[in-house]
């Protein structure tokens, strides 16, 4: 991670810690580094967030002062600025989001022309360049870039995302939570073009309401709401649409581990899988694995963030990965997680399977898993302590075979993260509270968020 670019984009408070002039500097230097041999074309998308527009103004500026042109989606989800940005020859792609976090933050995503997370180097820089004195060349006369409506790629998304359907949902009742951010419009969209018998919630967004109480981070409104209304089972998403995450009928949870479980068996039954491996992140639950292991079916682990899962999915020939929170991605059909796409593929194995979603779930089993975050004097300092590092593997010792411990660095808040799964929650609870006892005794730590 750099100094303002972290796991999935340059994200915070907005502006205090990411502001408009931030914003103009990434578009004058995308365009300038883009234009240096042809006019450069550049697409852009947002959330529902207040903010989002004026990031999205102060992008156009920085892009066109450059002499790009900025072709604007309006508000729309992230996979769909990668969908577009690869499938229309776009240069790379911006997303105006801060995903999950509240109204207040935002984020600015870079996607490259492949609509893949942008290299490193092209990152790397843009920081040097926020931080510098460097003046880059204005464009002048006809050289000055424009602004153009590109809504219409929005709707080719839309069509590309109907054409994956395998069967009608004719006949399904499926609940919708749209965390009032980038799918208000389009889930419904498309899943009435598909037939369903549609129910939405938190589709009103009104600026400051993202996620509020909603969405893939707040499933109890949809859980409820399925039950209540007798839905076959229901899909959540998170504000800029990269995550999904389902209920079944019964109103239980299917996180993101259930889903690459579901996806994985479905498709190696209907022989679509092949000698592929599941790529997980190392935040995946453990009942994940041992599900896999029945199946016989490999996986690997990456880093956190589903920009490492995608790096080893290219690399490796995977057609399947994702994380416990809903970013999935399936390799043969999109270059980053895609929560409408992840819903797609959940109708595919229900609707071919002809069974519920509850049964597709019933053969892996989740160990308890706890997870605390806590703010701290110093994130390196902490995880390289004496102190700290002893009471991590004391609680890996006595867990043994049947649990883990982790502790890590947020790729995207100023924060570590403790991480426990064990055969009961209190045994989660007390190792994680052991290692953040250890933080307090070193001194390091300032409190448990």
């Amino acid at each position: 991670m750099g100094k303002y670019f972290g796991t999935d984009g340059f994200r915070g408070e907005a502006n205090i810690d990411l502001t408009v002039d931030h914003a103009f500097r990434i578009g004058r230097y995308l365009g300038w580094y883009y234009g240096q041999k042809h006019k450069a074309k550049v697409v852009i998308g947002k959330d529902t967030r207040r903010s989002s527009y004026m990031f999205e103004n102060a992008l156009c500026a920085g892009l066109t002062a450059s002499g790009a042109d900025a072709y604007l989606l309006h508000v729309t989800s992230t996979p769909s600025v990668s969908f577009i940005a690869r499938a229309d020859d776009f240069d790379c792609g911006i997303m105006i989001s801060a995903s999950h976090n509240p109204f207040c933050d935002n984020g600015i995503k870079l996607l490259n022309g492949d609509g893949e997370k942008m290299e490193e180097s092209v990152l790397d820089g843009i920081e040097e360049y926020l931080d510098s004195d460097r003046n880059l060349p204005y464009a002048t006369r006809d050289g000055i870039g424009c602004t153009v409506d590109y809504a219409a790629g929005r709707n080719r998304y839309i069509g590309y995302l109907i054409s994956l359907a395998t069967r009608s949902y004719k006949g399904y009742k499926i609940g919708l939570d749209c965390a009032n951010g980038s799918t208000w419009q389009m889930a419904k969209s498309v899943f009435d073009a598909l037939g369903a018998d549609t129910h939405v919630i938190a589709n009103h967004p009104d600026g400051l309401n993202i996620n509020v109480d909603c969405g893939s981070t707040h499933l109890d409104n949809l859980r409820k709401y399925v039950v209540e209304n007798k839905l076959d089972l229901g899909f959540a998403f998170d504000g800029d649409a990269d995550r999904c995450l389902a209920v079944d009928e019964k109103g239980n949870e299917i996180n993101g581990d259930f889903i690459m479980y579901i996806c994985a068996k479905y498709m190696k039954e209907n022989g679509s899988f092949g000698n592929s491996k599941v790529v997980t992140t190392v935040m995946s639950n453990m009942g994940l694995y041992k599900a896999l292991d029945e199946l016989g079916i490999g996986y690997e682990k990456t880093a956190v963030g589903d920009k490492y899962v995608a790096e080893n999915m290219r690399q490796n020939g995977h057609i399947l990965g994702g994380e416990q929170s809903g970013h999935i991605i399936f390799g043969r059909l999109a270059n980053t997680g895609d929560g409408l796409l992840t819903a797609i593929k959940v109708m595919e194995a229900v609707t071919e399977t002809k069974q519920p979603l509850s049964a597709l779930a019933d053969g892996m089993v989740m160990y308890p898993q706890v997870l605390k975050n806590v703010i701290v004097t110093d994130k390196d300092e902490t995880l390289s302590c004496e102190e700290v590092q002893a009471a991590v593997k004391k609680a890996e010792q006595e867990l043994g075979a049947n649990g883990r411990v982790l502790l890590r660095k947020s790729g995207t808040e100023p924060l570590l993260r403790v991480m426990s799964e064990a055969t009961t929650k209190e045994l989660c609870e007390e190792k994680v509270d052991d290692i953040i006892a250890a933080m307090q005794a070193a001194g390091k730590l300032i409190r448990v968020k």
